[in-house]
């Protein structure tokens, strides 16, 4: 008999279970208090029942768990200078969504090499997250695949669904289910409807495919996430950080019945993808802000300890503390933007 079926799979892997890997790396007491409280804290700040905004600040993508526990370090101290005024939430993205190919991310390929020795990167992603929140500080990320949750969440304060996906079926009944705040950004294009769309979609329950705890393949019943909300994040056309733009944003929120806040991507379009842009664009919201404006809740920046980014492979190896996707601000200046974005919150007190 011809074979009909898996023709294009090479092999099959086993994998460690959600429930193998936490008991390995398991969850505190108070590295639970700590995601629960940013999570609350989170969805205050995007309901306005706290004044204080969010940033969420961190590489495009982790690779090195050294370099990365270091900027955690220096971010903590500076949540302790700036508590007030902000809530500061480390961006610890281990999955990169690709246009066509390129590394996709330390929970995939964590050795950079083509290995993809997942099973070791589930590992090392969920270890750099029990370090982080054992040093006091929430954690972000951006969810791809619906069975890394499984793996992560319970150490997540809040999550992104991309600009790639917010279109797509199966992450609106992922977000549903999740336990934290979800951002979902503006398609590529700038076109708002579809992350309007997805929250919408998201605020309901589904029954969908996925894993349990002990890697069992279940049905999904969700309950609807309440706190889903934009992330604008500029589009081909161009930036969509202004004053403008935000106020059709609020608009089309209005319209949808959305009450939750605005969060402003620094980067990717609203920075023309150039990294040292991203000062104008926090510049602008900062106004805003200091102008009156309630509906944005919060910023995101793309900040390391070194400036610039580097590719795999580079001569001389790769470097401490510096990027090895996007362009990134380096960490000085990233004290002083955060330092200035309080300031013009803490003036509308």
């Amino acid at each position: 008999m011809e074979t009909t079926d898996n023709l294009n799979i090479r092999c099959f892997k086993s994998l460690i279970s959600p429930d193998q890997i936490k008991d390995q790396l398991p969850q505190t007491k108070e590295q639970a208090r700590v995601v629960a409280s940013s999570r609350h804290a989170i969805e205050d700040i995007l309901t306005g029942r706290d004044r204080r905004r969010v940033v969420i600040t961190g590489p495009c993508s982790l690779h090195d768990e050294e370099a990365t526990l270091e900027y955690a370090r220096r971010l903590r101290k500076l949540q302790e200078d700036t508590s007030e005024k902000l809530l500061l939430v480390m961006r610890t993205y281990f999955e990169k969504p690709r246009t066509t190919l390129g590394w996709k991310g330390l929970l995939y390929d964590p050795r950079l090499d083509g290995s993809y020795d997942i099973d070791n990167g589930i590992r090392i992603s969920r270890r750099i997250l029990t370090e982080i929140s054992t040093i006091g500080l929430p954690a972000a990320t951006e969810f791809l695949d619906p069975i890394v949750p499984q793996y992560l969440a319970d150490f997540v304060s809040w999550a992104a669904i991309g600009a790639r996906t917010s279109e797509s079926q199966i992450h609106r009944q992922m977000a549903s289910g999740l336990s934290m705040p979800i951002g979902f950004k503006n398609a590529t294009d700038g076109n708002l409807e579809i992350a309007l769309d997805a929250i919408r979609a998201a605020l309901s329950s589904h029954s969908f495919l996925g894993i349990d705890r002990h890697g069992k393949v279940i049905v999904a019943e969700t309950r609807g996430n309440k706190y889903g909300h934009l992330v604008m994040r500029g589009g081909s056309s161009g930036p969509n950080y202004t004053s403008e733009y935000v106020a059709f944003a609020e608009i089309l929120l209005r319209k949808a019945q959305i009450p939750n806040g605005i969060i402003i991507d620094c980067s990717h379009a609203n920075s023309h993808k150039n990294h040292k842009r991203q000062r104008e664009t926090l510049l602008d919201i900062a106004d805003q802000i200091r102008t009156g404006n309630k509906s944005i809740a919060g910023i995101m920046l793309e900040s390391f300890i070194k400036e610039g980014k580097q590719s795999i492979g580079a001569p001389g190896g790769l470097q401490f503390g510096l990027s090895l996707t996007d362009s990134c601000i380096g960490w000085e200046e990233t004290e002083e933007l955060i330092r200035f974005f309080a300031e013009a919150v803490g003036s509308t007190f």
